[in-house]
């Protein structure tokens, strides 16, 4: 009795005629902030268990977890609200109702569990060749989100400190500046061994994943083995873990984890401070200036010298790999001098006259001008305004992505190419008339800018292109190495970092920010963070502008009759009010 009232009280006592567990379940009135508080209290005891060693407690715990209904709960709203749910698997199925959302919360059962092939799909890559992704059913999807759930804070308590790729609260950001605070010194290493894994998720080795991952072997099995449709044939798994799957960039760097301890041990000797296990560099040894960064399958490792890189530290990096089934790409991996500069997550560091400079990639800056001159030639014919709201996301959030960096030459360069392909669209659609008119037609002056792109929509607003130069270059605090995000310890930590991004944040409007702010990043629906819905990115819009008085009963867009909502808190409201 006590389960069932449990279970109604996370369901708001209402019904559907759908049950989960023997429980009648209406999704549209499920109590999202008890769930989110179960779903938190035993991640932060999964955490706790892992640090003190007690193994057998942290599988209990992510047993209970993966039985639990607020797991299911929240790994069926996951898959349901991410840019894939209108993707489906080899089955053609798709949730796209509250009562098959309700219908999959009750299937969803390790105990019956059977892992269906991926669709095989191709995506194509920087370099040309493509890249093979593995697209599971939406039973499937659900069911690495629940794992998920329960195997990430055990991944974030074992994880290198350096590691930033497919994190919670980190981001390629943290890991350029790392690289910097590597380099930039001046007794700094000056060569740079660049790493990249050939063909990372589709070459791990299964034996591999199944002997040192900590989660239920059969279910892990089974995704591991459970092949691919590929016109029409199915096709076995030998080795990695699919891309595209949920869970499958926490596997990739749970078989990279140990890479930093290897390298400490060789290079660095471990002393006692302050109660902690921490890294120092030898008393009598030479510092060799070993360092690691990396992202996902891409790292880089600093040294004192060339040959310190390639005769010690490169075949240890091999040996490392082939225990995984894992090979370096020679086309990919090489050292480099640091005045000679490299490539980094689409950032160049280089040193001029010694002094360290990290800006955007020459190849960033052409792919981001071939993406506009691509979306001009195919607006050709479209009113300005059209142009302008295409182009606008594309500049401004490019320029976000590099603003952290020395890029203030950069950006200005970008608007003078994007100014040249924006008039040569005019002169193309006027061939008879004068450069006056057209300047007067579609450029304007606002203070003392002039040639501004401009164009006015049906309902009378007037766009303008994006200014890139004028984004303020704003310098980045990265993240500290030993905070999880899964420790109730640092969770005022990473709500401070949240109020920052969001107050330095151009991606979003001045009443969104304020709005924001105003509700200190919380819903109040259901009382969750916004933005916390992403796993991977530090901060990520996931809600919704909400009338409290809505428009067709009188309701204005005043700030005080406006409030951000997670996107499935809105329809749930919705759902729930009739409007």
């Amino acid at each position: 009795m006590e389960t069932r009232n449990s279970e109604t009280k996370n369901t708001g006592g209402k019904t559907d005629g759908v049950r989960a567990s023997g429980l009648a379940v209406d999704w549209n009135t499920i109590d999202w902030r008890s769930i989110d508080k179960t779903i938190r209290r035993l991640q932060a005891r999964i955490v706790k268990a892992q640090r003190e060693g007690k193994r057998n407690k942290v599988r209990s715990l992510q047993r209970i977890l993966t039985r639990s209904f607020s797991g299911k709960a929240i790994a069926v709203k996951r898959v349901t609200e991410n840019n894939g749910k209108k993707t489906a698997g080899v089955d053609g199925v798709l949730w796209d109702s509250p009562v098959k959302k309700a219908n999959a919360v009750r299937d969803l059962c390790p105990e019956r569990y059977r892992a269906k092939p991926l669709r095989r799909v191709y995506i194509p890559k920087a370099s040309g060749k493509m890249r093979p992704l593995g697209i599971p059913t939406m039973g499937d999807r659900a069911m690495q989100a629940l794992y998920l759930l329960a195997l990430d804070p055990v991944a974030e308590c074992k994880a290198d400190k350096v590691s930033y790729g497919f994190r919670r609260k980190r981001s390629t950001t943290d890991a350029i500046e790392q690289m910097f605070s590597a380099l930039s010194r001046g007794d700094a290493a000056q060569w740079i061994l660049e790493g990249d894994i050939k063909g990372c998720f589709d070459n791990i080795s299964h034996e591999w994943m199944l002997n040192f991952i900590p989660m239920e072997k059969r279910i892990l099995r089974q995704w591991l083995k459970a092949g691919y449709m590929e016109n029409g044939s199915l096709f076995d798994s030998k080795a990695g873990t699919p891309q595209g799957g949920i869970i499958s960039p926490v596997l990739a760097n749970m078989a990279l984890d140990g890479l930093e301890e290897l390298l400490n041990r060789r290079y660095k000797i471990r002393r006692m401070y302050k109660g902690e296990m921490t890294w120092f560099p030898p008393v009598k040894a030479k510092n060799k200036r070993v360092n690691l960064i990396r992202y996902a399958d891409d790292f880089l490792i600093t040294g004192e010298s060339k040959e310190l890189l390639e005769s010690e530290v490169k075949p240890m990096i091999k040996d490392f790999l082939a225990k995984r089934g894992l090979i370096l790409s020679e086309e990919k991996t090489r050292i480099t001098h640091i005045e000679e500069g490299f490539d980094f997550l689409g950032f160049n560091m280089r040193k001029f006259n010694g002094k360290p400079t990290v800006q955007p990639s020459k190849q960033g800056v052409k792919n981001l001008l071939a993406k506009v001159r691509e979306t001009i030639r195919k607006y050709r014919t479209a009113p300005a305004y059209k142009l302008i709201s295409t182009l606008n996301p594309i500049l401004r959030g490019w320029a976000n992505y590099y603003r952290h960096a020395a890029s203030k030459r950069t950006f200005s360069a970008i608007d003078h190419h994007v100014w040249c392909a924006i008039w040569r669209w005019a002169k193309r659609r006027h061939g008879n008339k004068s450069k006056g008119w057209i300047k007067a037609k579609y450029f304007t002056q606002k203070g003392k800018r002039n040639w501004i792109f401009f164009g006015n929509s049906p309902e009378g607003k007037c766009l303008t292109l994006l200014n890139v130069a004028s984004i303020r270059i704003k310098h980045y605090t990265k993240v500290r190495n030993d905070a999880n995000p899964y420790d109730p310890v640092w969770q005022a930590y990473f709500d401070e970092r949240d109020k920052k991004v969001v107050r330095g944040s151009i991606m979003h409007s001045k009443e969104v920010r304020l709005l924001w702010q105003r509700q200190n990043g919380r819903c109040p629906a259901c009382g969750q963070r916004l933005g916390s819905n992403s796993e991977w990115k530090i901060f990520q819009r996931d809600w919704n502008t909400h009338h409290i008085q809505s428009r067709v009963q009188g309701g204005t867009d005043v700030e005080d009759n406006l409030t951000l909502l997670h996107a499935n808190c809105h329809r749930q409201h919705h759902a729930c009010n009739g409007i």
